[in-house]
């Protein structure tokens, strides 16, 4: 169950965020998504028992209320549609919308005796920060135990591994693929392709039909299709240059960046300025084809798109045809107890059952959109086909946001960003990059 609470004053929230300054990126919304202004309960918390939760398919055997902080506040309908499942564990709902102001006041948080119980974070160097820190509670029983029983896939518990151990459990994923006007593909004799020799044909054909072929942004977005092209070149490669073990300089890199940008010259983009809705430039007919996270799915819904009926799902093609692996793209968000928390057993609890089968079909139907547990049943058609894809055997990577480096990241984004507007010296932005990841690694 959740309980909601009179909301502070947003200039008394903002006074005490502005205690610490620092910076971080949120999850990013999705395109064309606006967040709602943070809601805040007063400081109030009930008394909690530990416990642990009885199976897979019950609610956590545990009960009281639990601080919740997340700075996804235009989701709080969805943990309210989550109150049949919850069982007797209350979550003290604080939403923000600005994702500054959130790691700002997490930070904060922790250096008082109010350490939230339960919230929402980011994989990848700010997590590991956390973790060294002894910020967060280990998950590493929790995600034996739900490897045991089928609930995560294979690869997910990398994004959540610091030293050995686990720590935290996704909160949610989002699977990285194509979405296609199914309208477009019909009236020009397309099926979706599963090799790079067939995308090439898509192209030709939507290029010669005068229909641009992919969706481009020059912000937020920039980096996606460099992630997607090196993934498909080669996933070794990808995840090296994430942890050091590759150059920007290698030649498959050279080769995703040369296509990359062969790609972007011959017109298989658009203008990557365009302010418009993805969304809306998909299904308007602007675009044939848009590469997003599994995220997108509720975009598309709230323009009254049907799936399956006016746009459909495929896996990014690999660009090498000696690839044997399909790669897939995950981004994870991170649901995390703060170690030492007034009711640190009642949330480890709550997230030993957010793994389970059933709080996990809750949610996802909630949300429209996949979840991590293979096991739930999705009930939309082309999430549900892309899903069992994934599942009958794909490689999961990071994302290239929450998996480089944070310095390395900051500096693409300016890189991608010009070179998607404007390409032109690839190696010289490449070279830029990887010095970039020498200096990081040289001080770890």
């Amino acid at each position: 169950m959740i309980t909601f609470k009179k909301a502070l004053t947003a200039t008394a929230l903002a006074s005490a965020l502005l205690l610490t300054a620092c910076g971080g990126d949120g999850d990013d919304p999705a395109p064309g998504a606006t967040d709602p202004a943070m809601t805040t309960p007063a400081a109030t918390s009930g008394e909690t028992t530990g416990g642990e939760t009885t199976g897979a398919g019950e609610a956590p055997a545990a009960s009281g209320t639990i601080n919740f902080f997340t700075d996804k506040a235009a989701w709080e309908p969805s943990f309210e549609e989550m109150n049949a499942a919850s069982g007797d564990i209350d979550l003290e709902f604080t939403g923000y919308s600005d994702p500054v102001a959130y790691d700002t006041y997490i930070r904060q948080a922790f250096r008082t005796d109010d350490k939230p119980d339960l919230f929402t974070w980011h994989t990848g160097g700010k997590l590991q920060e956390l973790a060294e820190q002894g910020l967060v509670a280990e998950t590493t029983d929790i995600w034996a135990e739900a490897e045991s029983e089928g609930l995560v896939p294979e690869g997910l518990k990398d994004q959540y591994t610091y030293d050995g151990k686990q720590y935290c459990v996704p909160l949610n994923v989002a699977y990285w693929a194509v979405y296609y006007n199914k309208q477009i593909f019909d009236d020009n004799g397309l099926t979706p392709p599963t090799t790079w020799e067939e995308m090439e044909t898509v192209m030709q054909t939507l290029r010669d039909a005068g229909v641009t072929p992919f969706h481009q942004m020059n912000i937020i977005f920039e980096f996606v299709y460099f992630q997607a092209l090196l993934a498909g070149q080669d996933p070794d490669t990808y995840l090296g240059i994430l942890d050091g073990s590759a150059s920007y300089t290698d030649e498959d890199v050279n080769v995703a960046v040369d296509k990359w940008e062969e790609m972007i010259n011959r017109g298989d983009f658009i203008d990557p300025g365009v302010t418009g809705d993805p969304q809306a430039l998909l299904m308007n007919g602007d675009v044939a084809m848009a590469y997003f996270g599994t995220f997108f799915t509720g975009q598309l819904t709230a323009i009254d798109a049907v799936s399956g009926e006016d746009y459909g799902i495929f896996m990014f093609p690999n660009l090498n045809p000696d690839t044997e692996e399909q790669p897939m793209i995950l981004e994870t968000g991170p649901l995390c107890v703060g170690a030492g928390s007034e009711n640190e057993d009642t949330a480890l609890a709550y997230s030993k059952w957010w793994l389970t089968t059933d709080a996990q079909t809750a949610w996802s139907q909630s949300r429209g959109d996949v979840s991590f547990n293979p096991n739930v049943e999705i009930e939309d058609p082309e999430l549900s086909a892309l899903v069992e894809a994934v599942n009958d055997g794909t490689r999961i990577l990071p994302r290239y946001l929450e998996g480089s480096p944070q310095p390395v990241y900051q500096l693409s984004t300016e890189l991608f960003g010009a070179f998607v507007t404007s390409p032109s010296d690839p190696r010289g932005m490449q070279e830029r990059l990887q010095a970039a990841a020498d200096d990081y690694w040289a001080q770890q």
